[in-house]
């Protein structure tokens, strides 16, 4: 090949010698992607960050630490507390508000205490799962959008051949390069972020079953404190 025609079909001419259509879906693929890398990123500190905190929190919580104790710990650190943490809180603030009640119904209390571990187990859970929408959205949409630009880029590759007298590949190369480079860009953001969404969903399940089961062993603890 050429330099002439290595230069012509280069990434970088076929990006500006695309038509504006074309060249709008890169943009929007580009900026997609970049989103999702900021997203993927952000969410695998998150997660660790989680993760971590549920270790230290439940090796306090069983090594028999007194519960007013612990109670006290994690309202003073509320804002940097973990979810778990969180819940805990929200549980126990609400049984010991119940039981300081004359003529305290057990059944009652912790009724209110595990409706009141699930509302902020519920929202520890949103705050986590945050942005993975965006990831499902990006790996499920952009292979289409890349393919729209494809499209649209071979049609006026093949418009422009009407106007030819006699129809080489040497016409029609750079049009067509040039509207698979749009479907390249689809791929190169639909794929990490549909591995990183799945990733993450994961770890999310995993969490979100540690948090019921702290639950329900944190109402089984309050359950035998309050004598029934």
């Amino acid at each position: 090949m050429s330099p002439t025609v290595s230069q012509d079909m280069s990434l970088f001419q076929l990006v500006g010698s695309a038509s504006l259509p074309v060249q709008l879906v890169m943009l929007l693929l580009v900026i997609a992607s970049l989103m999702s890398w900021w997203y993927i990123f952000r969410k695998l500190f998150v997660i660790r960050e989680a993760e971590r905190q549920c270790d230290e929190f439940e090796n306090v919580f069983w090594k028999g630490t007194d519960l007013n104790a612990l109670f006290q710990s994690a309202a003073a650190s509320r804002h940097t507390a973990g979810s778990m943490e969180r819940i805990f809180e929200a549980g126990f603030r609400e049984f010991m508000k119940h039981r300081r009640q004359p003529g305290m119904d057990t059944g009652t209390a912790m009724d209110s205490t595990r409706r009141a571990m699930r509302a902020t187990y519920q929202r520890e859970m949103d705050r986590l799962e945050s942005h993975l929408s965006f990831l499902a959205t990006v790996g499920s949409v952009s292979p289409y959008v890349g393919l729209f630009g494809t499209v649209w880029g071979i049609m006026n590759s093949f418009r422009g051949l009407s106007n030819v007298a006699q129809a080489t590949i040497a016409h029609v190369a750079p049009g067509i390069a040039e509207a698979l480079i749009a479907t390249a860009m689809g791929l190169f953001a639909a794929i990490p972020a549909v591995i990183a969404y799945n990733r993450y969903a994961s770890s999310m399940d995993r969490l979100a079953t540690r948090f019921e089961s702290f639950m329900e062993e944190m109402s089984n603890v309050l359950q035998r404190q309050a004598g029934g």
